[in-house]
């Protein structure tokens, strides 16, 4: 056959790159996020401001970005044993997590309050988790056990004087080797057991004290840990049976000696998403475990380290957010369809202006929550409503971050499905977080809990919706009645374990109420009168759908898109 002229033009002319979006790299992830900047600043953080700037355009950079890719395209690969025959129980990490790590430790991100305490550390400490969540997800597992192992170690003077150094120390080595060897530590957590699940009290690992036991001594652990979140740690939190009951230990991966701790690796969970971090089982054998705190105490200490990675899963939900809708945007703002760019089509701007809404008040509602870690042991009131406030951001921020980021990627059609978009990974990051540190069933419990054995956690939930009061009256009544129903809860706690049954049946929409009106009261406070206005009517009043994209026409939901995410270009 001859390829005439016309017909070279023709396949020429089939491969001309038309209508395609530019990737979105080489950008700053907090300057450009001016709700982020402004929360920063308002909650006592802005010393951090140059530190955050710097983190937020290597997050946003091209070579970041190229990292967080391959860290989820090769995930960690388990080698139990050397080519001899000799237990080694080491996971394999692509190159590229390692960079994730060492970037993120470099910035603080897994101990800038302890390191450098101060007014406002845990503020700058969560934007820069905010924005490391935006770029990659998994590394930020063992980012944040190691910021939250802190307060539950500090229980333990002996074990605190010899790991907080090391924790405090700003250099990563990848490497398995003792801890004293390397330029900082990091963390992991073992509490799920095959048997318990959430029920940790049904653990059966069985912790034998060496010596005379007691707080700090050593104890020998046998049993299996069903979750063990990044296996190559330098050290874990677990729970095992004492003859107390159920304790807190302290497990090294090396021993003073500095020889291996038995630490068997059994094989790594095959996820749904979050593929760049290794979760995994692990046998004890005889392992070394070091009491934290005294025996029997083991939930109420370790739960120190659970409500600071409820935090986390605040912020890593609200990041989700953040970055599904800026990917929609930026995707929307420069693709077309029926001769108009997809941002000046009607039915689009509504949904990108119901993601914005959203994805604002959650970024708000986790940026509040953190100020309240910063002022929890200087006022009363902070520290209840930290208690109460960490348990329902969680459970409504993890929860409404899977519908989000899947309306999301529909914005861009048949190329969010495809991996090289981000979308994917995003989506399947969604839904961990409401699963990781306690189940949306296991948060509505500790809500109950804390109405019914701290009473002065409603009083601080009560006292911080007030401070919006006065400005709309949907909002307003919403309030009344989301106060009266929780009173109600808390007289009835009361009555007995049939009403404490009873209030079960509800606890998940009250919990939900009580996050929408902390939204809400951010967004009075903080946002756009036009933006906390759709907000409202929108979600505490009747002015909209079951899906995203059913704002009514006033405000204008271009209004709302720019004010939040700017004018763009």
């Amino acid at each position: 056959m001859t390829v005439t002229t016309e017909s070279r033009k023709g396949l020429a002319a089939t491969h001309e790159v038309l209508n395609q979006v530019p990737p979105l790299v080489d950008t700053n992830i907090f300057t450009a996020d001016p709700t982020l900047v402004a929360a920063v600043h308002r909650y006592g953080a802005s010393w951090a401001h140059d530190r955050l700037v710097s983190f937020g355009a290597r997050l946003g950079s091209a070579e970041v970005l190229e990292w967080a890719e391959q860290a989820n395209r090769f995930p960690p690969q388990i080698k139990t044993h050397d080519r001899t025959g000799h237990r080694i129980d080491e996971v394999e990490f692509h190159p590229a997590y390692h960079k994730l790590m060492t970037l993120s430790c470099e910035y603080g991100v897994h101990n800038l309050p302890w390191a450098s305490p101060g007014p406002g550390a845990h503020v700058a400490r969560a934007a820069m988790m905010f924005m490391a969540y935006q770029t990659e997800a998994g590394h930020c597992c063992p980012i944040s056990m190691t910021y939250s192992v802190v307060p539950a170690l500090s229980r333990q003077a002996d074990l605190f004087a010899r790991w907080e150094p090391l924790i405090a120390g700003n250099g990563y080595e990848g490497r398995l080797m003792p801890a004293n060897l390397k330029p900082g530590v990091i963390f992991g957590m073992g509490m799920t057991e095959k048997q318990g699940g959430s029920d940790v009290r049904a653990n059966s690992t069985v912790a034998e004290p060496v010596g005379s036991g007691g707080p700090g001594q050593a104890y020998e652990l046998t049993g299996h840990k069903w979750f063990c979140s990044a296996p190559m740690s330098d050290a874990f939190l677990v729970l095992a049976q004492a003859t107390g009951g159920v304790s807190c230990f302290l497990v090294p991966r090396f021993l003073p000696d500095g020889s291996r701790n038995v630490f068997q690796v059994q094989r790594l969970k095959d996820k749904l998403g979050n593929k760049s971090n290794a979760s995994s089982e692990v046998e004890f054998r005889g392992t070394t475990g070091y009491l934290v705190g005294a025996e029997g105490r083991g939930v109420p200490t370790i739960i120190e380290m659970v409500n600071h990675t409820r935090l986390d899963c605040a912020i890593g939900s609200a990041a989700l957010m953040r970055q599904a809708t800026v990917q929609a945007v930026h995707h929307t703002r420069h693709r077309k369809a029926f001769g108009k760019l997809l941002v000046d089509q009607p039915l689009m701007i509504n949904v990108l202006a119901d993601l914005s809404l959203e994805a604002q008040a959650a970024e708000l509602l986790m940026m509040r929550l953190a100020h309240s870690y910063d002022l929890a042991f200087e006022s009363a009131f902070e520290e209840s409503f930290r208690r109460i406030a960490s348990a329902v951001s969680k459970y409504w921020l993890c929860k409404r971050a899977p519908m989000h980021v899947a309306e999301a990627l529909e914005c861009l059609g048949g190329n969010g499905y495809v991996e090289e978009s981000m979308m994917p990974r995003l989506l399947r990051e969604s839904p961990l977080n409401s699963i990781w540190e306690g189940s949306g069933n296991v948060i509505c419990l500790d809500v109950i809990r804390a109405l019914a054995k701290e009473p002065d956690t409603l009083d601080a939930i009560g006292t911080e919706l007030e401070s919006a009061r006065g400005k709309n009256r949907t909002y307003d009544r919403y309030v009344a009645s989301i106060m009266k129903a929780l009173r109600e809860m808390q007289a009835s706690l009361a009555r007995g374990e049939a009403a404490v049954m009873k209030s079960q049946l509800t606890a998940r929409r009250l919990v939900e109420r009580t996050g929408l009106a902390l939204q809400a009261c951010q967004m009075i406070k903080f946002a756009e009168p036009s933006s906390a206005q759709a907000f409202i009517s929108s979600r505490l009043g009747s002015q909209h759908g079951y899906t995203f994209g059913t704002l009514s026409a006033s405000p204008s939901p271009r209004g709302l898109l720019e004010a939040y995410m700017g004018t763009g270009k």
